[in-house]
């Protein structure tokens, strides 16, 4: 398997990041990492041999890239508005340096996939329905899709706001709303059981969202598992082999 990885620089942050790259050919695929996650965590927790087989095969090429959290939705000795304005040095990053390098490394590939677990399911989640344009299909799993659920405090403003899920989809409509409708496709996976309900909160998030993206009529799928499938990477691994092959 091909395996490439680059630094590119992020403007506002406090270090560079680290995109590594899986693959040959294939449709690219952007995967967060979980909460205040590296690049190489994907491939440590078994994530990229989980679906070695589209990657060898060329119909993937998975782009996984460091988080910043820890100087944004992580840091829970700040505001929230202060989380989600610093959210946007990151969004800066993956679309000004990150998207372009995928365009340089992928010429002429399909619209990107974006995907990932918890923390990463909500950034997926986020960036698909701000940038439709860009990331039209999303694999979210075990996602908590509202930030002020995080241990929030103080005031919340615009910032907040546009990158908090709950909070704007309410409020989508018109031609927006229509073209959204006829461009993005959401899947919401999560488990029924150890640690999605409690401390993380993705059960019940997930159920809310699809609520809301059902109200608005947006195309997704809520993907529920059993009672034993735990908040966890083994879970992971099948929830991803099962749904990455659809979209390509």
């Amino acid at each position: 398997m091909e395996r490439e990885q680059v630094e590119l620089d992020a403007p506002g942050l406090d270090r560079p990041g680290t995109v590594i790259r899986y693959g040959h050919y294939g449709r690219p695929v952007l995967v967060f990492p979980s909460e205040q996650g590296r690049a190489w965590d994907y491939e440590n927790n078994g994530m990229v041999g989980a679906v070695a087989d589209l990657i060898e095969a060329g119909r993937v090429k998975l782009y996984c890239v460091d988080s910043y959290d820890h100087v944004s939705w992580s840091d829970r000795g700040i505001p929230l508005e202060e989380r989600a304005r610093r959210h946007g040095l990151y969004e800066s990053w993956i679309l000004d340096q990150v998207v372009p390098t995928i365009g340089r490394d992928t010429p002429g590939a399909a619209d990107i996939i974006t995907t990932g677990c918890s923390l990463g399911a909500f950034h997926a989640l986020n960036f698909a329905l701000k940038r439709a344009d860009l990331f039209p299909i999303a694999i979210c799993q075990s996602g908590n899709y509202d930030a002020s659920s995080w241990h929030a405090w103080g005031e919340r403003g615009d910032a907040t706001y546009f990158n908090n899920p709950v909070d704007y989809l309410p409020n989508l409509d018109g031609d927006h709303l229509e073209w959204l409708r006829n461009r993005i496709f959401l899947v919401l996976t999560v488990g029924q059981g150890d640690w999605e309900t409690h401390p993380t909160g993705s059960l019940p998030s997930a159920r809310a969202t699809s609520a809301l993206l059902a109200a608005k009529g947006i195309p997704h799928e809520l993907d529920l598992w059993g009672h034993d499938v735990a908040h966890d990477w083994p879970w992971w691994r099948k929830q991803l082999a099962h749904h990455l092959p659809r979209f390509c």
